[in-house]
């Protein structure tokens, strides 16, 4: 059998004429314009970064090399009985573009199982930390703390081709991700579990072992693919994918680039979302003194919210213009699994009531809820009710993604970032002289 990495090096050896014709050939090709809303603006929408391992289609949200979210998961490989597929899986597919069979995948999960042990003194920065730490500081210490276990960081001091690059950052890569779920978990031992570590199981994949290791009962164990699988990426624009991006364009290590990320995911405008939207939904909750509203009442609670100029938590997306997909997949999942729950059904309720609503006010470019709407709810009813720890499990299935982006990058030979700034004065100028 061809192992991962043989298949990934047949990749890269195909992709890296095509990407040197497309430069020399078309070098002063025209992609986009920018204007000063957009350079005052986050340069949201600016077409000026590369990646093959996913696209933000507007109509059909995320697809992870070219396969749409539902394609993903259908035709994944799954664990025996199992509705989500393999962890494992998805990153064969975001590393190569193919769909793995069952033998491809279980040679990556082996692979990974033989990664897992983190070091000693990885635990011990771990409980170092006040017990009143916010968990992604935590976690992005963690990782940074391992930056000596960097294999691409030796070879690259010791004198290595450019073209080995891929080679050391996929093994790193590996090292990493196959420890993130016992980091994850150790830290949520730590600050919830009064320390009350749970071991990891060997013969568990990615993802019913960190369920095992939060010690949540099944069906939590296909919470945990489907949350990873989810989040494992989204174009290279947002704050973390592209602060991973940015970071390892300067080589540096993965632990490097990776811890990086996570502190852009800590941010409250990017990682918090579920965070705040799971608040309000309890906030709105208590407000209806635990009763599930009619309609028309939900109806006039929006209504009311809206002209009061506030927006509607977990509704509404830059890019997509019809409802997320990582939403619906998530709903079905909790129709299936939690139809009764109390919040769930204010979900259901928001779901059929905000829609027509936000299109009548008008305001709204996109009136359909986002992946945030609904993945609180499901890691409450599951028993995860330590909101700040949401965004570790975010940054877990981020990184899959991400070191994904990061192994192409090192194989394409792709430059270190560094555009050009501005003064507004010389912004002035150039609007003067049009």
């Amino acid at each position: 059998m061809v192992t991962l990495k043989q298949k990934l090096a047949e990749k890269i050896n195909q992709e890296r004429p095509r990407i040197r014709k497309l430069i020399k050939e078309n070098c002063d090709t025209v992609i986009d314009t920018v204007t000063v809303e957009k350079l005052f603006g986050g340069m949201r929408g600016l077409k000026c970064l590369v990646t093959d391992i996913s696209y933000l289609d507007p109509d059909e949200g995320i697809r992870y090399r070219g396969y749409t979210l539902p394609d993903v998961f259908k035709k994944l490989p799954k664990p025996p009985g199992a509705e989500m597929p393999y962890v494992e899986g998805l990153y064969y597919l975001l590393l190569t573009g193919d769909i793995p069979n069952e033998e491809e995948t279980n040679e990556l999960i082996d692979e990974f199982r033989k990664r897992r042990i983190v070091p000693r003194y990885v635990y011990e920065v771990i409980d170092n930390f006040p017990s009143l730490s916010h968990p992604m500081t935590i976690f992005s210490t963690a990782i940074l703390s391992m930056h000596r276990e960097s294999f691409f960081d030796r070879k690259f001091h010791g004198g290595v081709s450019k073209m080995d690059y891929w080679d050391y950052t996929y093994e790193d890569s590996l090292n990493l991700l196959a420890k993130l779920p016992e980091i994850a978990a150790y830290i949520y031992a730590k600050l919830y579990r009064e320390g009350n570590r749970i071991q990891q199981n060997p013969d568990m994949d990615f993802g019913s072992n960190f369920a095992h290791m939060l010690g949540k009962a099944k069906p939590y164990d296909e919470v945990s693919r489907m949350y990873f699988i989810l989040h494992a990426d989204h174009e290279s624009g947002n704050v973390s994918a592209h602060t991973g991006h940015l970071v390892s364009s300067a080589l540096a290590d993965i632990y490097l680039s990776i811890s990086s990320m996570v502190n852009g995911l800590a941010g409250p405008l990017h990682g918090l979302a579920n965070q705040t939207v799971l608040e309000w939904i309890m906030q709105l909750h208590e407000k209806m003194d635990g009763k599930l509203p009619s309609q028309a009442e939900m109806k006039q609670f929006v209504w009311d919210m809206l002209n009061a100029g506030q927006v509607i938590p977990g509704y509404g997306h830059a890019v997509l213009r019809k409802t997320d997909p990582r939403y619906t997949m998530q709903r079905e999942f909790a129709l299936k699994h939690m139809k009764t729950d109390v919040l769930f059904k204010f979900v259901d309720l928001l779901y059929k009531v905000v829609p027509p609503i936000l299109k009548e006010h008008g305001k709204a470019k996109n009136p359909w809820p986002n992946v945030d709407a609904h993945s609180g709810v499901i890691q409450m009813h599951y028993g995860v009710t330590e909101h700040d720890f949401y965004t570790v499990m975010f940054g877990v299935g981020r990184a899959l993604g991400v070191c994904a982006n990061i192994i192409w990058d090192r194989a394409l030979g792709y430059s270190i970032e560094r555009p050009k700034s501005l003064t507004t004065a010389m912004i002035e100028d150039i609007i003067k002289k049009k």
